[in-house]
C-alpha cells in the first residue's frame, strides 16, 4: 500500500474514532481491539499499520486508517459463517466478494460520526485503492451493481442500500 503524503487519512487514533468504530462493530457482534502505538497487529494481511482480523476481532492501533478497519470488518461480515468460524488473517473470498467488501465499508462509513462515505472514498483513493473507472467514487456510483446485488442477496443491505445490521449467513 502507498502511504499518502498529500491527504490526511483518518486514523483510528483520531478524536473519537476508536469509540465510534467499536460501537459500530459491536452492533454486528464484532470487537475492535485497539493496540498501543508500534505494537504488532495480529491478523494483518498487509502489515502494520493495516488492520488485522482474527475470528470476530478487528485489530487496530492509533495509526491504523479507519478505512482499513472498516475493510477488514466488512470482510468478516461478507464471508459465510463457515469461513468466519476459522478466520485468521486471510479473509479469502473471490473478486465479487472483494467488491462487496469495498461497497460495504463505504456504507459503514456513513454510520461513523465525522466520517461518511465521501470522506472514506477520498481516503481510499489517497491510500491507493484502484478501480477501473479511476476513483472509488466513480466505481461506487457507476460500476458497483454486482457488489450491491451481492450484499442484498446475502442480507447485508436492503433494496434501498440501507444496512440491515446482519452478517452473511445470519
Amino acid at each position: 500500500m502507498n502511504t499518502p503524503s498529500d491527504h490526511d487519512i483518518l486514523c483510528c487514533g483520531d478524536a473519537g474514532q476508536a469509540d465510534a468504530l467499536a460501537a459500530l462493530l459491536a452492533r454486528y457482534g464484532l470487537e475492535l481491539v485497539m493496540h498501543p502505538p508500534g505494537a504488532a497487529l495480529p491478523g494483518t494481511w498487509w502489515g502494520e499499520p493495516e488492520a488485522g482480523i482474527v475470528g470476530l476481532r478487528v485489530h487496530a492501533r492509533p495509526d491504523t486508517p479507519v478505512h482499513s478497519a472498516l475493510h477488514e470488518a466488512a470482510h468478516t461480515l461478507c464471508m459465510d459463517s463457515q469461513r468466519r468460524a476459522t478466520l485468521h488473517t486471510n479473509a479469502g473470498g473471490d473478486d465479487l466478494e472483494e467488491c462487496a467488501v469495498c461497497y460495504l465499508q463505504i456504507l459503514l462509513a456513513d454510520a461513523l460520526p465525522g466520517v461518511g462515505r465521501e470522506r472514506l472514498m477520498r481516503d481510499m483513493d489517497a491510500w491507493g485503492y484502484s478501480f477501473r473507472l479511476g476513483s472509488t467514487a466513480a466505481w461506487f456510483h457507476e460500476d458497483a451493481d454486482d457488489a450491491r446485488r451481492f450484499l442484498q442477496r446475502h442480507g447485508l443491505i436492503d433494496a434501498g442500500d440501507r444496512l440491515t445490521g446482519r452478517a452473511r449467513g445470519d
